[in-house]
């Protein structure tokens, strides 16, 4: 993982916190921080925790992935797989299994390409096999279309 980049982090929720028209004590009434602290974390002075980046992401109303990838915490292709999870897995439109399948074909795709995941499987679930089977690869036959 990269450093941290303080700086370049304080310039960036700077300008997301202008762009979402919070004065800086909105922001850190919003965030659960104090003024002083977030004007530090602004001007490059401190370095925000992970669980202090997600409470500045949620409340300027952005993924906490973004904020971890401005801070070096997270490299940007761990960002994107993660997105996507975050997505499929808060779809109000699909259920639990369907869900579960998505993210195993999405996994299978992956290890086609040739990408390995940052974690093989945030959901809880076993990538190499449908939850509640016995087959072990079950997901991997799903994921190539026949054309």
């Amino acid at each position: 993982m990269a450093s941290l980049n303080v700086g370049n982090l304080g310039e960036f929720l700077r300008e997301q916190r202008r762009t979402a028209q919070l004065s800086l004590r909105q922001l850190a009434d919003a965030a659960g921080v104090s003024n002083p602290y977030l004007s530090q974390i602004e001007r490059g002075l401190r370095k925000p925790s992970a669980e202090i980046l997600q409470q500045l992401a949620k409340a300027l109303r952005i993924s906490a992935e973004t904020l971890y990838v401005q801070a070096g915490i997270l490299d940007e292709r761990d960002r994107e797989e993660t997105e996507v999870r975050s997505v499929i897995l808060a779809d109000p439109s699909i259920n639990e299994r369907q869900k579960q399948v998505l993210l195993q074909i999405y996994e299978s795709f992956r290890k086609e390409n040739g990408l390995q995941t940052a974690s093989a499987d945030t959901t809880g679930t076993d990538t190499t096999g449908t939850p509640g089977t016995d087959t072990p690869g079950a997901g991997a036959d799903v994921a190539t279309p026949s054309n």
